[in-house]
């Protein structure tokens, strides 16, 4: 199998990818185009169907396996298949593991990791709060490893919320002790909380799109909402702690035209909204680099970095 990462301009190809999704769209001139996004475990390719009319063009629709005819071409930096021919698969052509991405990184040592930090909570509240969702909570802990921290923009993979979760809680560790006035606690606890929302926001993998609850309401808001009924459910649990816990929730986007409905007024709100976009902006970029294959010149216009993107040279 020739997965999407193997990938190089010019190739002719014929394999069997998951259709992630699928719209028509029109070009310029008015004509209509089959647009979609393919899918195996190593990522995404947007893929274009020019010609529907012609017979090769089969029926199928969104999250069906395809086999796909296409050539590999490159369009503003990335990889793009362009379809002469499309079916849906008959079973026993695929193997459905091959076709959901997944964390490069070990799912249980991460995991491993973000109960550590719940266990090394000094306040008693907030080491409660977080042991009752990612220690004492199985299915949380089931659900919370396999889903993705986004739909397509960075860490849209299985493990990819864990990952996310995991690195910045990692950096604003390293914050927390390269700088003595923040509250290590209310940081690391809001780190592992920040984007807890997204369990609701997004539907699980395959699928992987904004349910109706994370288009009208957001993972910010949903986040926040999720925390704040667990801590009170735990007695005693200070009012001033819960509200500044919550506010760096509803601050990690750090800017109100990014999403978040609070701008950081705490100094450990400010840190993770550092912390969260240091990690999404360079996963962003990774991912990106990766896509573009082997190439070593510039790879093109990239719309979420607002930017032309190239290779570090050697």
């Amino acid at each position: 199998m020739k997965y999407i990462e193997s990938l190089k301009e010019g190739m002719r190809i014929s394999e069997v990818y998951l259709c992630k999704s699928r719209q028509i769209a029109q070009t310029k001139a008015g004509k209509d185009y089959g647009n979609l996004v393919l899918q195996d475990k190593t990522g995404t390719i947007d893929s274009k169907i020019w010609d529907l009319g012609s017979p090769g063009i089969g029926s199928f629709e969104a999250l069906d396996y395809v086999r796909v005819d296409a050539d590999v071409t490159v369009f503003q930096g990335s990889h793009q298949l362009n379809v002469r021919r499309i079916r849906r698969a008959d079973e026993g052509e695929y193997v459905p593991e091959d076709y959901l991405p997944v964390s490069g990184k070990s799912i249980d040592q991460m995991y491993a990791r973000l109960q550590e930090y719940a266990r090394s909570l000094k306040n008693p509240y907030l080491n409660r709060l977080a042991s009752s969702y990612f220690i004492d909570d199985p299915e949380f802990a089931k659900a919370f490893r396999f889903h993705s921290a986004a739909k397509s923009v960075h860490h849209g993979f299985v493990g990819g919320l864990l990952e996310h979760t995991l690195s910045v809680t990692d950096i604003c560790a390293f914050l927390a002790g390269h700088y003595p006035q923040l509250n290590r606690d209310l940081l690391i606890s809001a780190a592992m909380f920040h984007d807890i929302g997204k369990l609701r926001e997004l539907s699980v993998l395959p699928e992987n799109d904004y349910t109706d609850e994370g288009q009208l309401l957001g993972h910010i808001v949903i986040g926040a909402e999720m925390v704040r009924e667990r801590s009170l459910q735990i007695e005693g649990f200070p009012e001033k702690l819960r509200t500044e816990l919550l506010h760096c929730i509803l601050a990690h986007h750090g800017e109100l035209e990014f999403g978040s409905p609070k701008k950081p007024a705490l100094l450990e709100a400010l840190a993770l909204s550092f912390a969260d976009n240091t990690d999404a902006k360079l996963e962003t970029m990774i991912e990106a680099l990766r896509s573009g294959g082997d190439g070593k010149g510039w790879l093109g216009y990239n719309r979420f970095l607002e930017t032309n993107l190239r290779r570090t040279s050697e």
